[in-house]
């Protein structure tokens, strides 16, 4: 059997190449695997968390559920705007601070993300930051990013950190993203958010995902500022250098990952 010149570069990427063909067709098996992760993606779009998993988690913390003007999930999809807002008497149920920090857990665009990693990256986090006044957990459903904003003014938090499932992709249904901002209220520009992205099991991990946070929570504390004027430039040691497609950025415009 001849040795296949793209085998080594399968084993370093998740990307499909090279696949071959069959006909004028993908083999079998390669079809096959498209089709299963197609399917994945679909139902991480139109799943729905309930959070008792996070809840359970997170123990013995003090979590609060709070509802988003979205009503169901098909109007989620539609109306984006819908969902980076609180509904009509929410926010007075949440409890005021001030807080250091507070985590909003919000489904996004996969519920699986946020399932299997949200609670990790909490504990991580938390765990690198003694001292600070962290508020209750904020679970979210039929929410986005800009939630936080709504969220974080009502709780008279100095920093929120929104916990959101990413948009899926064919290599991975259950990517977490992390946006922080500081001083959020409603209509924060995006350029006022750091990111960290792509937090699944073959990327960052939920350990190092809350090394990068706390880092970023630390410096805009320090600083005064989040987004284009916090960059991510932790010394050496401080932040063990993750060997995968994990990235932390400043800004992500609205919709770049069909979620915000």
């Amino acid at each position: 059997m001849r040795d296949d010149p793209f085998d080594m570069l399968r084993r370093m990427t998740r990307a499909r190449v090279a696949l071959g063909r069959c006909g004028d067709g993908l083999p079998t098996q390669a079809r096959l695997e498209f089709q299963m992760a197609h399917a994945l993606a679909r139902h991480a779009v139109w799943g729905k968390d309930i959070f008792a998993g996070n809840a359970d988690a997170l123990a013995p913390r003090v979590v609060i559920k709070a509802a988003t003007a979205a009503p169901d999930r098909a109007s989620y999809l539609r109306r984006p705007d819908l969902g980076r807002r609180l509904a009509a008497g929410a926010a007075s149920q949440l409890p005021s601070g001030p807080f250091d920090l507070v985590f909003v857990i919000a489904d996004g665009l996969s519920a699986d993300a946020v399932e299997r990693h949200a609670a990790d990256v909490v504990i991580a986090t938390e765990a690198r930051l003694p001292g600070l006044a962290i508020g209750p957990v904020v679970l979210a459903s039929q929410a986005r990013v800009a939630l936080g904003d709504d969220v974080g003014a009502a709780m008279r938090a100095r920093l929120v950190a929104v916990l959101i499932g990413e948009r899926p992709g064919l290599s991975a249904a259950d990517s977490l993203g992390v946006y922080l901002s500081l001083n959020p209220v409603p209509g924060l520009r995006d350029s006022a958010r750091n990111c960290i992205s792509n937090i699944h099991d073959h990327g960052l991990s939920a350990g190092r995902a809350g090394e990068k946070l706390a880092w970023l929570v630390r410096e805009a504390l320090r600083i005064g500022v989040t987004g284009i004027g916090l960059k991510e430039a932790a010394p050496d040691g401080a932040i063990e250098t993750p060997h995968s497609t994990a990235e932390i950025t400043h800004h992500k415009p609205t919709g770049a990952r069909g979620h915000e």
